[in-house]
């Protein structure tokens, strides 16, 4: 890619971006613009800038119900702080995703929380869970204040990986709103 060859393009450019040249100027400023409506050009504040931040604040959203060997149940009430993307939360221009339903971002993070606690009920406690893969379909959408079932199931355990399957679905409907399965490679813990 080569250097913009406008002296005025937006201010995506103090963003360390490089431009190709053939990319109209007004495309870049709708860009630069989108940009900094979400937030993204924002520092992020001391409170939120430590480990496990977004992960800590889905899983205050969860409430288990269930946990069996192999399967997990939880409840999740859709809230503003996991509505809006993570950069909008932070950027304190508080305001629902694009659509006003649960955002992506956070249905990632419950899924993989969810299967790793499913995956802990049979994966025995010396071994250390990577996850290899994540996939997620999102079918419809949860709108706020909705509460949804997360309901992780183990498909198959063996010595080497663990295949988790999660389902959310409204509790008013019983709609699948969500499905999402997680691949584990289980290793031994290092003995360091």
């Amino acid at each position: 890619m080569a250097k913009p060859s406008d002296t005025h393009l937006p201010e995506i450019v103090s963003l360390s971006a490089t431009i190709a040249k053939e990319i109209p100027s007004e495309y870049v400023s709708r860009l630069s613009s989108s940009l900094r409506g979400m937030g993204v050009t924002d520092s992020i504040p001391d409170n939120c800038n430590t480990k496990d931040f977004y992960s800590d604040l889905v899983r205050g959203f969860l409430k288990p119900d269930r946990v069996l060997r192999g399967r997990v149940t939880c409840f999740l009430t859709i809230k503003p702080p996991i509505v809006v993307p993570l950069v909008t939360l932070l950027s304190a221009s508080f305001s629902m995703n694009r659509y006003g339903s649960f955002h992506g971002g956070a249905i990632a993070a419950v899924a993989e929380t969810v299967s790793i606690a499913c995956a802990r009920t049979v994966v025995a406690e010396d071994k250390e869970l990577s996850l290899g893969e994540l996939s997620i379909s999102y079918l419809s959408s949860a709108p706020l204040n909705a509460e949804v079932i997360v309901d992780g199931s183990v498909v198959r355990s063996g010595r080497n990986l663990a295949l988790v399957a999660v389902e959310f679905k409204l509790k008013k409907t019983g709609q699948l709103v969500y499905t999402a399965r997680a691949t584990f490679y289980n290793m031994p813990i290092a003995k360091l």
